[in-house]
């Protein structure tokens, strides 16, 4: 299983995240330890949303269209709260 997971920034939330993992708990950890060099200044972090997908390919192939123009389009409109 993997999970695709969207992350907000609680000290600037103008910031967000797209990430891809096998264990989101211990992946969000990691992000709020500051282990991340993407995210580290941004911390901590909140999780928004997540999907949870049986297929890696589909989870991989969903994360790289949410870093797309569309895909930052539609999770704008859709899956940010």
């Amino acid at each position: 299983m993997k999970y695709v997971y969207l992350l907000q920034s609680l000290s600037h939330p103008d910031q967000r995240y797209v990430g891809l993992t096998a264990d989101f708990d211990k992946r969000l950890a990691a992000h709020n330890a500051g282990q991340s060099s993407h995210t580290a200044k941004y911390r901590p972090w909140k999780l928004v949303t997540f999907i949870a997908f049986v297929d890696d390919v589909q989870a991989i192939n969903f994360v790289k269209y949410l870093k797309s123009g569309s895909g930052r389009a539609f999770a704008e409109k859709r899956l940010w709260l």
